[in-house]
């Protein structure tokens, strides 16, 4: 038994070295036959530069010495190098197609590593030059690359703009100051910082400016920050390089500078970006080149930025939240978009505007606003803007079969126009019932009573400066000194800004 156990051993021994020294064989032979059969073969180290590359390789590339390209990066001599990926992911390419001018060649690309297991390198190897025995594979691809470039146009036409300035519909003089700046802010490429509440009109203006500019041929981007989480925020705007983080498409991600490359990126919200992106925002404003997620390596880009916010950044940059510098190379030309309430006149246009695209997009009929239903729309103070004002409209039209909308529609569309009323004068103490009752006050003398003591507290706590009480409210100065004017009120004293 023991001889029997001895013997085993034995062999098992002569086995393992057998396998050892094909091993030591092989593998030199292999490269040596790899090297020998390719067009071309190349190594590089770990930080990607050439170690070595074989003369025929070296004539193709137009090097008329191969040490001329020894400790060069390997993008330098091969630009569609896909050595430096290898190197990062420690993964094999085995087949690839590589594009050299107008050839395409067969590659295929290994890492090299130590004892250990580390990548201390990366090889490879143009298998072919002369593809015709691949033609199947190349008619194949062919149709691929046709499929993928139809697609491609129909992302482009998806990222034109579908708003011109004929959209933004007003011709108060507050609506005309709009245009006017956006046809200004369109012959340049400085950054444009649109200003206003939500729902007045903010992307509808962006799109218009990129219309009007020489880059309206190249796509249009729109990204809303708050919109995205925080942690992919990075990779989203900026793109990431294959294996930057677990779960990426090893392909990697282009990023939103990336696919604007050439166009207009409009920044919503720009007032909730981290601190941390923002100064990776500010370095792509002033270079013009971003740096993908897991690469030391910068790309350039031509993206004119158009940003927007609701919020007051300058409030945000005293509380630490934004930074003052993105702030002043963003507000380079500001637009500052006025609040429904601020159109006057304008409001009735813009409703019919509306009902008139409702009635386009949803087959209803058309309807049109009598001039008690137009007042009842002028004494909504609509926070929501003309989005809540599309809202409301577009309930009207569901709501009633009336081709000629009323006050009454818009009541049961829009409570608080007929509650408001109620609510005023049930906030009275009650009226001993051997006193007659005065009739309560109208709507716009009770509303001119709550704005007239709104404005002067707001004047109080400024001490008279018109301009920081309208921020204060949230509105701009001229709309501030327009309210004032109509109440008989005036400032005290005026500060800056």
């Amino acid at each position: 038994m023991a001889e029997a156990g001895t013997g085993r051993q034995g062999g098992a021994e002569a086995v393992g070295y057998g396998v050892a020294l094909l091993r030591g064989r092989a593998m030199p032979s292999l490269f040596e036959a790899l090297e020998t059969q390719s067009e071309g073969t190349v190594a590089v180290d770990r930080d990607a530069r050439v170690v070595w590359i074989n003369a025929k390789y070296a004539r193709m590339l137009g090097i008329a010495d191969p040490a001329l390209a020894i400790g060069r990066e390997v993008e330098e001599i091969i630009p569609q190098s896909q050595l430096r990926q290898v190197l990062a992911t420690g993964q094999p390419i085995l087949l690839d197609l590589m594009l050299f001018g107008t050839q395409r060649l067969v590659v295929s690309r290994f890492p090299l590593t130590d004892d250990a297991g580390t990548v201390i390198g990366a090889v490879g190897f143009v298998l072919y030059d002369s593809l015709h025995r691949l033609k199947p594979l190349l008619a194949e691809l062919s149709r691929l690359e046709a499929e993928l470039a139809a697609t491609k146009r129909r992302l482009d036409e998806g990222r034109q703009p579908r708003y011109t300035l004929q959209s933004y519909v007003g011709e108060s003089p507050v609506c005309l100051e709009v245009k006017r700046k956006a046809r200004l802010a369109a012959r340049s490429d400085a950054p444009i910082l649109l200003l206003g509440e939500t729902g007045t009109g903010k992307e509808l203006i962006a799109q218009a400016i990129h219309g009007l500019s020489a880059r309206s041929g190249r796509p249009f981007v729109g990204v809303n920050v708050a919109a995205i989480p925080e942690t992919l925020l990075e990779a989203e705007f900026f793109g990431a390089v294959p294996g930057a983080y677990t779960g990426l498409d090893r392909r990697g991600r282009e990023g939103r500078f990336k696919t604007a490359d050439g166009g207009t990126l409009f920044l919503d919200e720009i007032g909730d970006m981290p601190l941390g992106l923002q100064a990776k925002l500010l370095r792509a404003l002033q270079e013009q080149e971003i740096e993908p997620l897991g690469s030391d390596r910068p790309v350039k880009v031509d993206v004119r930025v158009i940003a927007a916010t609701n919020v007051d950044l300058e409030r945000r940059i005293r509380d630490g939240r934004f930074r003052p510098d993105l702030y002043y190379r963003l507000n380079v030309l500001p637009i500052r978009l006025p609040a429904l309430a601020e159109m006057g006149g304008g409001l009735e246009a813009i409703a019919e505007s509306i009902l008139q695209e409702i009635a386009a997009r949803t087959g209803l009929p058309l309807r049109v606003l009598s001039p008690e239903a137009a007042e009842a729309l002028g004494r909504h103070r609509w926070p929501g803007n003309v989005r809540e004002l599309r809202n409301v409209l577009e309930r009207v039209c569901l709501l009633t079969d009336n081709r000629r909308l009323t006050a009454d529609d818009l009541a049961e569309a829009l409570p608080a126009l007929e509650a408001a009323a109620p609510a005023a004068a049930g906030s009275l103490p009650p009226v001993p019932a051997s006193v007659p009752a005065e009739p309560p006050p109208g709507y716009d003398e009770a509303f001119d009573a709550f704005e007239r003591a709104l404005l002067g507290r707001a004047l109080a706590a400024s001490g008279g400066r018109a301009a920081e009480a309208a921020r204060s409210l949230g509105i701009s100065r001229a709309a501030f000194y327009k309210k004032l004017a109509r109440l008989g009120l005036r400032a005290g004293i005026d500060g800056p800004g």
